[in-house]
């Protein structure tokens, strides 16, 4: 028997039983588009967060305070007071390092008209916003001169300046932080939310020296954002910025920094492999669906050569070999295994799109996914149809054709 032969023998047997054919493929069909759809949204999800994180600037490191020891009691990360500007212009100093930026913080009321908001607040530099790449279309951003005088003036967020001013231009107006006067100077891009998950458009931004002087009253900074001078160069700009501090600092030889400096590159891997495992797991619950549509495929070719074991018997006599027999179980069961898979794609493309605009969750299924589940789909049913086809071709002939 052929190929072709087989196909088409196989095709009528199913479409004999079209209802149990279809609730058959069913369980396939809801298998694989489970697992398109939860693959699709994990990797959408991991591609999201490598976004936010690019968007973060790239070759990009901070420097942030470390932790210390009171009294017996060890505080939170932040809690050393250590990083001083004389640090920024350390770090500039170094080969490896294209910018830097000092930056503190703190919360705040903004107040313009009747309105007023509580915001975040950002004293940074003006090369902050190249080094985050981060620009400001309305407007501009404050200069060096601002920060030298440390002038009233401030770069409002998006969510600021939405909240505040509505569809009003807010450059040359004035805001009143802690019952100061505020020039606007600038809008700063939208960006949305950060890979952490705070809003980065609800902030203020001011130079950290007006800051220091007028507004938190510290004399130390929060942060310090670098940009190293290449990609490559990041490994070795963290490792020399570690060096330079722990020797400004004075510390001495196996004792704790009282810094921690992270690069972008090493918070990507870190949510990517996050993001892998979570989607992994999405896939591994999504396959347990699979596993019980081959059960189905399984029990339901089981019934069929049950009901057609007087055929197999004619079959075998008029010549068909056992391996007749075995291909044409088989290629029943791939059939319905195939037919579901494709279907099954077809769901999960959909759910993965109502998932998107009606959640709101990013998805993204690749080509290469949609083709493995097709694959996977033939290889269920060449495994769970295997025992049946095995079972009908080794049936005795002449107990076959007495069967009734």
């Amino acid at each position: 028997m052929n190929l072709a032969m087989v196909f088409r023998v196989a095709f009528r047997a199913l479409t004999r039983h079209k209802m149990r054919s279809t609730l058959t493929m069913l369980g396939i069909i809801i298998g694989v588009g489970s697992v398109i759809t939860m693959v699709g949204v994990g990797q959408g999800a991991r591609g999201q967060v490598q976004a936010q994180i690019a968007a973060n600037g790239a070759n990009a490191l901070t420097v942030s305070p470390g932790s210390g020891r009171s009294r017996g009691m060890h505080g939170s990360w932040g809690s050393i007071r250590t990083l001083v500007y004389e640090d920024v212009e350390a770090v500039r100093q170094l080969s490896t390092v294209k910018a830097a930026s000092a930056r503190t913080y703190g919360m705040v009321q903004v107040v313009y008209g009747n309105q007023n908001w509580g915001t975040r607040l950002s004293g940074v530099e003006p090369v902050y916003f190249s080094i985050k790449e981060w620009p400001v279309p309305q407007g501009s951003s404050f200069t060096k001169e601002d920060v030298e005088l440390a002038n009233n003036v401030v770069v409002l967020g998006a969510e600021v300046k939405r909240v505040l001013f509505g569809e009003e231009d807010p450059i040359g107006k004035t805001v009143r932080i802690k019952n100061l006067p505020f020039r606007v100077v600038g809008v700063a891009s939208e960006k949305g939310p950060s890979a952490e998950g705070y809003p980065q458009d609800d902030v203020v931004y001011m130079p950290y020296t007006t800051s220091q002087k007028k507004v938190t009253g510290t004399t130390w900074l929060n942060h310090v954002h670098v940009q190293a001078v290449s990609a490559e160069a990041t490994a070795l700009a963290q490792k020399q910025i570690e060096e330079l501090l722990r020797d400004r600092h004075r510390i001495p030889m196996g004792q704790e920094d009282d810094f921690s400096v992270r690069n972008t590159a090493d918070m990507a891997e870190m949510h990517d492999q996050a993001g892998r495992v979570m989607t992994l797991l999405l896939g591994a619950i999504a396959s347990v669906s699979l596993l019980v549509g081959g059960i189905g495929i399984m029990n339901i070719m089981l019934v069929s050569v049950t009901e057609r074991t007087r055929e197999i018997g004619v079959r075998m006599a008029i010549g068909a070999t056992e391996g007749d027999v075995q291909a044409q179980f088989l290629t029943e069961a791939v059939v319905l295994s195939v037919f579901g898979g494709a279907l099954g794609i077809a769901f999960g493309l959909g759910a993965a799109r109502i998932l998107t605009n009606l959640l709101q969750w990013p998805s993204s299924i690749s080509p290469v996914a949609m083709a493995a589940a097709v694959v996977f789909s033939a290889a269920i049913g060449i495994f769970f149809g295997l025992f049946p086809a095995r079972r009908a071709a080794h049936l005795d002939p002449i107990e076959a054709l007495r069967y009734e």
